[in-house]
């Protein structure tokens, strides 16, 4: 992945208050530029522009407030878990953004302070890298880290996203996530979270292209469906290829698309309004049915939110009731 941007608001320039008071500014200053608009405060002695904060959202805050963690501490702090994800461009959906999360390469146990979570676990050769000047988890240790920290379905999600992007690969993951197992002095069993990382490792996979396709596919399995195929390739009976759905369940005769804005804003071509798009797919849509006979499921945001509504309905497509004689 490229590096980041000077220019990108999560590397915006970072004012101490020591350096501050240092140039001449007082404390009565500060509290003047903050209320005007001018400066934002990050966290206790730390503040950057306003501009620059109100440009980032919830995960690049996080990651602002690493950065002052960093510069305010007194040790070497590796920025990991949630707080490493605005630095790889991952996705934050159900991430806890609440704390700045730190790791010690020392292994020596931090002081607890609100809003920091400082971690003890043994980095190895490639678990980091640096990102705006910043050493932060590599992206095969965030997969990992994220897995300890929240909920499964986030983990995916992040995973999925590194894995799609080529940042890492499974086999990577995996061979770090067994490191763990021979390493005696942390043995895997002992990381919490290892349930949640052998299931992000069994359903993890790199053709899984948005948040809302890992979302879906981790629905499926909570909810005990047969697990679709990712990115199947619809072909009519002369092999030319008609589409390719979000997901598919060919033996059963079924696909699967996830509507999201996102996708219709990605799909637009020079023109075209969103409306054109909508319509388009929905030819698509019609295409791939009259090609394979196959019968459709379109899952958007909302039904996400009702898993096991939505898990009912695409159940009952998959299996439709016998025809009566």
């Amino acid at each position: 992945m490229d590096e980041l941007t000077p220019h990108d608001p999560l590397l915006t320039p970072l004012h101490l208050r020591k350096d501050l008071v240092a140039s001449g500014w007082t404390d009565r200053a500060v509290s003047r530029a903050v209320a005007r608009g001018d400066l934002a405060k990050v966290r206790w002695g730390a503040y950057v522009s306003r501009a620059s904060y109100d440009a980032l959202d919830e995960a690049g805050r996080n990651g602002l407030r690493a950065r002052a963690v960093v510069a305010q501490g007194g040790t070497d702090l590796v920025v990991s878990h949630a707080s490493a994800v605005p630095f790889w461009g991952a996705p934050a959906w159900g991430l806890d953004l609440t704390d700045v999360h730190v790791t010690r390469p020392d292994r020596k146990a931090g002081r607890r302070e609100a809003g920091v979570q400082q971690h003890r676990g043994k980095l190895l050769p490639g678990d980091t890298a640096t990102r705006g000047g910043l050493v932060v988890s590599s992206p095969t240790r965030l997969g990992l880290e994220m897995t300890t920290t929240g909920r499964a379905e986030a983990a995916l999600c992040v995973v999925n996203d590194l894995l799609h992007r080529g940042l890492t690969t499974r086999e990577a993951l995996e061979t770090r996530y067994r490191a763990l197992g021979e390493d005696i002095t942390e043995p895997m069993d002992h990381w919490p979270g290892t349930l949640t990382a052998n299931i992000v490792l069994r359903l993890c996979d790199p053709r899984l292209e948005s948040v809302g396709e890992s979302r879906l596919l981790y629905l499926c399995w909570a909810n005990g469906l047969p697990m679709p195929v990712p990115q199947y390739e619809v072909r009519d009976r002369w092999g030319r290829l008609v589409a390719r759905v979000d997901f598919a369940w060919p033996d059963l005769g079924v696909f699967m698309e996830f509507d999201g804005k996102v996708k219709y804003t990605k799909l637009l071509r020079p023109g075209e309004s969103v409306t054109d798009a909508v319509l388009r797919e929905k030819k698509r849509e019609q295409e791939v049915c009259e090609a394979t006979g196959w019968r459709p499921v379109r899952v958007d945001w909302p039904d996400l939110e009702r898993g096991p509504a939505t898990a009912r309905r695409i159940g009952a497509v998959l299996s439709p009731p016998p025809l009566s004689a």
